[in-house]
């Protein structure tokens, strides 16, 4: 292959009898929106880029901070000390990994008011596949709503301790999430807090859920997963449950088509942010785009603050946060705030209404 040709850097790839040169053009047209850019979603993420799919959209509502370097690998310490939202650290990486494909970031929760408004952004387009990097089945339920109701491919994918999980969506051919988890599975209250996550197992999940991306995004349903897999990297334990005959009639979701995890009145105020002792607070209403330059004016009388380019953030002098120190304050442009160093969400929406109204 010709080194000056643009397919010259797919060209390993482009050998398999799988792509070709016009799979490698199929996926440079294509669009992948990661949900989550965790430990799950920064290898599927680094691996679609990579892989020269065409349009990455990348959605989270975190920072970073440095107890995520040990499994999300797209994140540096300088990211940590910085307290960069991931989905723009996320982003800078993987333009400087490949120049050639666009990759949008979206600092974002994903909840019920505005699920649909980010999936189907007309700004970005409507992805060809979803992604799920979440860590809590309330989101991951709402993304599989969003995939039933508009039938978009999603490719679901868990990791806990030394356990990971994933499954394909293909609605209506295939079971939907809530057809296999109507209900939360045994164990789902862990968390990373409670009994860790080994690196190793996201980094498997994550490769497994990008490779099962790749053949929607090339057009190979056929080859896709129909089967639940799950292993265990300590025991080395693994199965695979056939869910050929798994889809159920009566499921909420995907039989009675009720979308209950997108209904807006489900949309919490305040939420707890794993690992971080922190509380994440929307803005009354849910409605309040934020003028962040003129916020991070008014916060400079309350402490240290930085303008950058989705989000002001600081510590603020007066406020004490539960271990002594300083209580850090992210605000971003649709008026959503992390407030570090408080857990209790009545604290936490009155440091909201202090220092950024409400």
């Amino acid at each position: 292959m010709d080194p000056t040709d643009p397919l010259y850097r797919y060209h390993r790839q482009t050998l398999l009898a799988g792509v070709g040169e016009e799979g490698q053009r199929r996926l440079g047209g294509a669009h992948a929106m990661v949900i989550g850019m965790g430990a799950l979603g920064c290898p599927v993420a680094d691996l679609l880029a990579r892989a020269g799919v065409g349009r990455l959209t990348l959605v989270d509502r975190d920072l970073v901070e440095m107890t995520n370097l040990q499994r999300q690998s797209l994140y540096c310490e300088d990211d940590a000390r910085s307290g960069r939202p991931k989905a723009e650290a996320a982003r800078r990486r993987l333009a400087a990994v490949n120049s050639s494909i666009t990759v949008e970031a979206v600092t974002a929760d994903l909840e019920p008011r505005s699920a649909e408004a980010v999936v189907l952004d007309g700004a970005t387009g409507r992805p060809d596949v979803l992604i799920d990097g979440t860590d809590n089945y309330g989101t991951r339920f709402l993304v599989n709503d969003l995939s039933v109701k508009h039938a978009i491919p999603l490719v679901y994918g868990g990791a806990i301790s030394t356990r990971g999980v994933s499954m394909t969506v293909r609605s209506p051919e295939t079971p939907c999430l809530r057809c296999v988890f109507d209900q939360p599975e045994s164990g789902a209250g862990e968390t990373c807090d409670t009994v860790g996550v080994l690196g190793p197992v996201a980094a498997m999940i994550g490769a497994y859920q990008a490779s099962e991306a790749m053949k929607i995004l090339l057009g190979r349903m056929e080859m896709t997963s129909g089967s639940l897999l799950s292993f265990d990297l300590w025991s080395m334990e693994r199965t695979r449950l056939d869910l050929k005959d798994a889809r159920d009639p009566a499921c909420r979701c995907c039989g009675e088509r009720v979308f209950e995890h997108l209904d807006a009145s489900r949309s919490a105020r305040t939420v707890s942010m794993c690992g971080q002792g922190s509380m994440q607070v929307r803005p009354p209403g849910g409605a309040g785009a934020v003028d962040l330059a003129a916020l991070a004016r008014g916060l400079q009388n309350h402490g240290r603050f930085l303008l950058e380019q989705s989000c002001v953030r600081g510590s603020l002098d007066a406020e004490r946060s539960e271990d002594g120190g300083c209580v850090c304050l992210t605000v971003f442009s649709d008026g959503r705030a992390i407030v570090g160093g408080v857990t209790d969400p009545q604290r936490a929406r009155g440091v909201y209404a202090r220092y950024v109204g409400g």
